[in-house]
């Protein structure tokens, strides 16, 4: 099939597909004039492809996968499967909760506060081991003692407050990064991460650069508002070189 044919089938765009072979992770073949001819075997790797770009892995992440000479594919089948399934009940709860809100605003029902939260976790960090890999065991543990010194209250009005400062930053999206109403938004994040943990202006500065360059972390963020994770990631770099001055 060429390209255009699989970006068809698929979904996705032809711009796209280009992106996974520049880079390595699909590589179809090639005729003498230039075209790309994606086999079966392209057809299976790109499937596996999408099941790991849907559960939020990186593509760095998911070439390094797919490439090592271990790889099953049954056997990551089976694994996503289950990551799915788990997906599903996390999303049914958060549903079920979006239903009972609806009612509950059309005074059908009354939702207590317990419920009002129902589905919503936020004593997990899905990315904990990948911030225990890049800054190191003891800084998270750190985060980590901080936020289970926490009553179940205090830790729930964290995840809130955590909701509404991007919320804040999405509904500013659109301005220039070094706008003043920009950098008091960030402010108020670069302050919120030093109560959980110790962020130096630096440590700062990457992290935006991370949020943009690891897909878990930009799909995530980019659901308060579409380019959110590159305006947070510009915003913030403004805000470090300001601050060394």
């Amino acid at each position: 099939m060429k390209v255009k044919e699989v970006a068809e089938l698929v979904g996705i765009s032809v711009r796209t597909l280009h992106h996974y072979d520049d880079i390595g992770l699909l590589k179809p073949e090639t005729t003498d004039s230039g075209y790309r001819i994606y086999s079966e075997k392209n057809l299976e790797t790109l499937q596996q492809i999408l099941f790991f770009k849907k559960l939020g892995f990186p593509l760095k992440k998911i070439k390094d996968i797919i490439n090592s000479p271990s790889f099953d594919k049954k056997g990551a089948l089976e694994v996503q499967r289950k990551m799915l399934l788990e997906e599903r009940v996390r999303l049914d709860n958060m549903i079920a909760t979006i239903d009972k809100t609806i009612q509950h605003a059309k005074g059908v029902i009354h939702m207590s506060d317990q419920e009002k939260f129902a589905g919503f976790d936020f004593s997990k960090n899905p990315y904990e081991q990948e911030a225990r890999e890049r800054w190191g065991d003891e800084a998270v543990d750190a985060s980590n003692a901080k936020i289970n010194q926490l009553s179940k209250d205090e830790q729930k009005a964290m995840g809130e407050e955590f909701d509404q400062i991007y919320r804040n930053l999405a509904a500013v999206r659109h301005k220039d990064p070094d706008s003043d109403e920009a950098q008091v938004a960030i402010k108020v994040w670069y302050d919120y991460l030093n109560t959980i943990g110790d962020y130096s202006l630096d440590a700062f500065k990457g992290l935006g650069q991370m949020y943009v360059d690891d897909e878990r972390f930009r799909q995530n963020i980019d659901q308060y508002g579409d380019g959110l994770a590159v305006f947070m990631r510009d915003v913030m770099a403004v805000y470090t070189d300001r601050n060394k001055m």
